[in-house]
């Protein structure tokens, strides 16, 4: 079983908490640089991370995303009290915000399983049955990556939690944005995900009231914990 560090920044500005995903990103790809080089048996093994945070309202774009898919100026940005990046992971436009779990695992993949499509269903699975303990029952929108309720009815079909990665010699970076108590008020300023036929909805949404975030990240621990056969330490 692998052993991976757990932790919850709280609410951390996005380029801060992009900051420290990117310096360890860097340090596990400079390990298997280093390990390369060695005997098997003088080599390290490579740590992993789960980070828990919420952000301030940001917009960020993904690398194959659009820009015209951000439907307001700086100006705008400004009135709502909201900033934007164009990032390094997959995927188009999301938003994030108070309310709303976003879990960065930074995983070595070798320790794993060396499937991408395999890592993002389990990310997926993992809210699946989170969503299940509420009595919700979620799935998958077969040609989009996230977790969807009623995904078999292309009208009613509007997505809980987006998905966007960055993997290089099978290191993951980035990772979901799980609606929770979050505001939708703001992805009306966006094309979310580029999709502009489909909601947008929240865990708040559905059960009409606000949700115990805090049970909700011991649940979803779980469940990552089960499926990537891995035990998390603080």
């Amino acid at each position: 079983m692998q052993r991976v560090e757990f932790r919850d920044l709280g609410l951390i500005d996005y380029k801060q908490a992009w900051d420290l995903q990117e310096k360890i990103f860097q340090q596990i790809i400079s390990e298997k640089v280093k390990n390369r080089e060695l005997l098997p048996e003088q080599q390290k093994k490579t740590p992993g991370y789960l980070l828990f945070c919420e952000h301030p309202h940001v917009f960020t774009l993904g690398k194959s995303g659009s820009v015209d898919n951000l439907l307001i100026d700086e100006k705008g940005l400004a009135e709502k009290n909201a900033t934007y990046y164009k990032i390094n992971r997959g995927g188009d436009i999301t938003y994030h915000g108070p309310g709303q779990l976003v879990g960065y695992p930074i995983l070595d993949l070798d320790n794993f399983f060396t499937d991408i499509h395999k890592y993002l269903r389990y990310l997926e699975e993992a809210i699946i049955l989170t969503l299940a303990e509420y009595g919700i029952e979620a799935g998958r929108f077969p040609g989009y990556t996230g977790v969807w309720l009623e995904p078999e009815n292309p009208e009613k079909a509007r997505k809980i939690c987006a998905m966007g990665v960055r993997c290089s010699r099978w290191v993951t970076m980035h990772g979901f944005a799980f609606n929770v108590n979050t505001s939708l008020d703001y992805f009306n300023l966006i094309v979310p995900c580029g999709i502009k036929d489909k909601d947008v909805t929240s865990m708040k949404k559905e059960l009409n009231g606000d949700v115990d975030i805090i049970e909700v990240k011991n649940k979803l621990k779980s469940h990552l914990e089960t499926l990537f056969h891995m035990a998390l330490f603080d």
